[in-house]
């Protein structure tokens, strides 16, 4: 039985011969790069700078030599562009502040603040605000907040959907690209497509947007979810509307390629309890991420 049988037979509930093994192909199954680089050492595999794929969270490409040595099944796909807006590519030189030399994206800038936290910024522009904060000792990224002031009787809907667009012609090239590559092994694949999380916190503050307009502020927004749930409804509704139109776009260049499909990371607890009641999930965010997987 190859990954991919041994992936769609676990999906199926039949007997798989085995468990099948996920790391990496999604940002919530990712491995942090001085982790990456920990298990090339522990397997004896060359040593080289580890390719930092999601710098949000510093999370290291896990290349095929270690996917072979850890039994891997899987094989993701992800967005043309990072949680900072900026796409992979022309891999440079970089050295972490804890001492690890990596390969980043050419437009991963950054600046070190008077306190010694390392700042990252919006599509790699260090002429706007930064959006993330890697503080002194830490070893991936927080987001800063960045919310406009607004007047209760000016919110705009539209200000909280901007990044949830018609996907466009050089994002289908890439995820249609990619799949193609990925589907030649025998591999899962597990695609991330992005425009599916609903509410996703990671998300909210928008880090990939150069100045952010609408509810960004995380304290904010779940407030939002109480008081101003129909707003957050509204959000929803054509947030939904839009990724059902892309997945229609994105099945007719990848067709049936994909295993499964990563819809979203949104946090519903916290270590000692959850976001919210069973009511509100069932009333205000399960009807979308219904109608996604359906």
């Amino acid at each position: 039985m190859t990954s991919r049988e041994r992936l769609r037979s676990a999906l199926a509930h039949k007997s798989a011969g085995g468990i099948p093994v996920d790391f990496g192909s999604t940002a919530v199954t990712g491995i942090h790069v001085s982790c990456v680089a920990g298990l090339r050492e522990h397997y004896g595999l060359e040593r080289r700078p580890v390719k930092v794929h999601e710098p949000y969270q510093m999370l290291g490409l896990i290349e095929e030599d270690l996917q072979n040595a850890m039994g891997i099944d899987v094989i993701g796909i992800y967005p043309y562009k990072t949680m900072f807006g900026f796409p992979n590519e022309e891999w440079k030189e970089f050295r972490l502040p804890w001492g690890q030399d990596v390969l980043v994206s050419v437009d991963f800038r950054t600046t070190v603040d008077i306190g010694g936290d390392l700042l990252i910024y919006p599509e790699g522009d260090t002429t706007a605000p930064p959006s993330g904060r890697m503080p002194v000792g830490g070893y991936f990224f927080d987001t800063i907040v960045r919310q406009p002031v607004f007047q209760e009787e000016e919110l705009d809907l539209e200000d909280n959907l901007e990044e949830f667009s018609p996907i466009g012609e050089a994002d289908l090239r890439h995820f249609a690209r990619a799949v193609n590559e990925a589907s030649r092994s025998k591999r899962g694949v597990v695609a991330t497509f992005g425009g599916l999380a609903f509410g996703d916190i990671a998300l909210v503050p928008a880090p990939f947007l150069k100045n952010p307009r609408g509810i960004r502020d995380i304290a904010e927004w779940y407030i939002s979810t109480s008081i101003r749930r129909d707003f957050v409804h509204r959000i929803f509704e054509k947030q939904c509307e839009v990724a059902l139109e892309n997945l229609q776009k994105l099945r007719s260049v990848v067709g049936e390629a994909i295993d499964a499909l990563f819809v979203c990371g949104t946090d519903f607890g916290t270590q000692t309890s959850s976001f919210c009641s069973a009511t509100t999930f069932d009333e205000l965010y399960a009807p979308y991420y219904r109608k996604v997987n359906q």
